[in-house]
């Protein structure tokens, strides 16, 4: 299991697509959860990076968020409207853990404000998700190839070339 910081050094391409298109669709993401009775859920997020630490952080409140409390199994995908892939597409999935520490979410929230403008500065957080990475994959396409990178916690990435 890793920390962001740690997925990225030992994953660098998924965690370079990741962040390319985390940041290029204005750091929408889709999370996937599970629900109470067991099936999936599927809920719009924007993730944040922070601290060497990718956090799900959000509405107070909400099912995915319940659904985390319940059961820390996520996997979260970069948001996705092409078709043909070309600037790539990334996944990744593990657990999430709870973080109470005020210090730190006030941090996060001074963070938040001086990034977009949106003010949590003083609020009390709900949840604060920190993510433990367990697996990962990415699609790009390179040279007219799919190239398939995945990789596994305790592994290194694995590119797999489909012509």
């Amino acid at each position: 299991m890793a920390t962001w910081d740690e997925f990225e050094h030992t994953a660098p391409r998924i965690a370079a697509v990741f962040r390319r298109r985390h940041t290029a669709t204005g750091n929408l993401c889709m999370l996937g959860t599970l629900r109470a009775d067991g099936f999936p859920r599927i809920s719009p997020m924007e993730p944040r990076f922070f601290e060497g630490q990718l956090w799900l952080v959000g509405m107070p409140d909400t099912a995915k968020f319940a659904d985390l409390a319940r059961d820390p199994r996520f996997t979260l995908h970069t948001a996705t409207v092409d078709t043909q892939v070309t600037d790539g597409d990334a996944k990744v999935w593990g657990t999430v853990e709870d973080v109470r520490d005020t210090a730190l979410h006030q941090r996060f929230a001074a963070d938040l404000y001086d990034d977009t403008g949106f003010d949590l500065r003083g609020r009390a957080f709900d949840h604060f998700f920190a993510t433990d990475v367990v697996g990962a994959a990415a699609v790009e396409i390179d040279d007219g190839h799919l190239d398939i990178t995945t990789w596994r916690a305790g592994g290194v990435e694995q590119v797999h070339r489909k012509h």
